[in-house]
């Protein structure tokens, strides 16, 4: 009977050891993550630029083509429709969403021309077509292009399937947090 007692005491001090181990790793992952989000650290998980940890680095000068940026969603017809058809995540935005990690193609007096593809100032740029439905097959409309608006920027990524400014047209600048920088990248 000492023999099972001793058993079942040893049983119950490993079951114990796992949980405080368990609890122990999920304080730290936790710990991590929130210290990381606050560093400026974001993860992506989205296939419109490579999945992995990025980190946002302040931006000290006005957006320019070229720029690779994270930016807050506005609250506008577009992104209301994007977020009841899930295009976007939870996350730290005024909005609720997470930040977009687009490139900046066009800026305020940019010309944007949509038609199969996208043209800036009469430019085609590359893999730009407009699909017509998205993964789930529900109906896509293309942006109608013109001008972009003083203050305002064209966003692009160079996936497919993304959604950019082909779909929701320019956005303002002013919901840019930063640079978007690769730190833990793979794109698939």
């Amino acid at each position: 009977m000492t023999d099972a007692r001793s058993r079942t005491a040893y049983r119950a001090r490993q079951q114990w050891m796992v949980v405080i181990v368990i609890a122990t790793g999920l304080v730290v992952a936790i710990t991590v993550l929130v210290a990381g989000a606050a560093a400026g650290y974001r993860l992506n998980m989205t296939a419109s630029e490579p999945l992995g940890i990025w980190r946002i680095r302040p931006l000290k000068r006005p957006p320019a083509v070229g720029d690779l940026i994270f930016i807050c969603p506005p609250e506008t017809v577009a992104f209301s429709e994007a977020r009841v058809r899930g295009y976007l995540r939870s996350g730290v935005c005024p909005t609720g969403d997470a930040p977009l990690i687009k490139m900046v193609i066009a800026s305020e007096g940019q010309r944007i021309e949509i038609g199969a593809d996208v043209r800036i100032d009469g430019l085609h740029i590359p893999q730009t077509t407009i699909v017509p439905a998205d993964g789930r097959g529900r109906p896509l409309h293309g942006d109608a292009g013109g001008i972009v608006p003083a203050g305002q920027v064209f966003l692009y990524s160079p996936f497919k399937a993304s959604w950019d400014s082909r779909y929701f047209g320019s956005i303002p600048a002013a919901g840019i947090l930063g640079l978007a920088e690769e730190v833990l990248t793979y794109a698939p």
